[in-house]
């Protein structure tokens, strides 16, 4: 019995559970009504009871209207956002795709700035210069590498980041499929490493969809969210 739990354990990336997530709204100016209903604060759950077992390798695409609760729940994931209350449980190196501009510093050059992200994402320093010129080939970014971040454009720090991300080879992605790279080229050959290179085919994938008719090409599993919960949670 306990080798068959080790075994079930072995095949689990991500486990959440009874996952709840609460914000206050501080309002500057209450109302004379919110005064002397509800005072000056308000309750809102962007999560709500969330149960939800993902297996290694697998690819899951959200899907659900504005405010739904996807990108909490992907932050919930990454350990960006901490749960108000339930479990959290995750299996291997997880990088997040959530914000690809974070951990860059503006006054450094291109080339500084993928020593300091790929230190954050556990790169060591032998694995980042190994890697530094497949990234910058990746990202597209050419004789801006040596430039100050703060010059570059929204879509170049965006491709910087995700090339950097991707060379890390993490075992757990979550990413947002609606992030604007300003490059449809770009955009597929990103799409493409993911979905269809030999060496993520067995990476575990967790995305936000913004076009629903990407996610059955793409996605073994589908999740729609309304409200903060979990609708729909089935195979593809």
């Amino acid at each position: 019995m306990k080798q068959l739990q080790s075994q079930h354990n072995n095949s689990i990336a991500i486990q959440l559970t009874n996952i709840s997530k609460r914000y206050t709204i501080h309002h500057e100016k209450p109302t004379l009504v919110e005064r002397l209903t509800s005072g000056r604060d308000e309750e809102f759950w962007a999560l709500k009871d969330i149960n939800l077992t993902i297996k290694k390798g697998e690819r899951v695409g959200i899907i659900g209207p504005n405010g739904s609760g996807k990108t909490t729940l992907l932050k919930v994931i990454a350990g960006i956002t901490t749960p108000t209350s339930g479990t959290v449980k995750t299996h291997g190196k997880i990088v997040s795709l959530i914000d690809l501009e974070a951990g860059f510093h503006p006054d450094l050059t291109g080339e500084q700035n993928i020593y300091l992200n790929g230190m954050l994402l556990g790169m060591s320093k032998q694995e980042n210069e190994k890697k530094m010129k497949s990234i910058i080939a990746y990202a597209d970014i050419g004789r801006f590498i040596d430039i100050p971040l703060f010059t570059y454009s929204s879509g170049m720090k965006l491709r910087l980041g995700f090339s950097i991300a991707i060379h890390s080879y993490p075992d757990i992605l979550l990413l947002d499929e609606g992030l604007s790279f300003g490059d449809q080229n770009f955009t597929n050959r990103a799409r493409h490493t993911l979905f269809s290179e030999t060496s993520y085919r067995n990476k575990t994938i967790f995305m936000v969809y913004h076009d629903s008719k990407l996610l059955p090409k793409q996605c073994t599993q589908m999740i729609i969210m309304k409200r903060g919960g979990i609708v729909l949670n089935r195979d593809l």
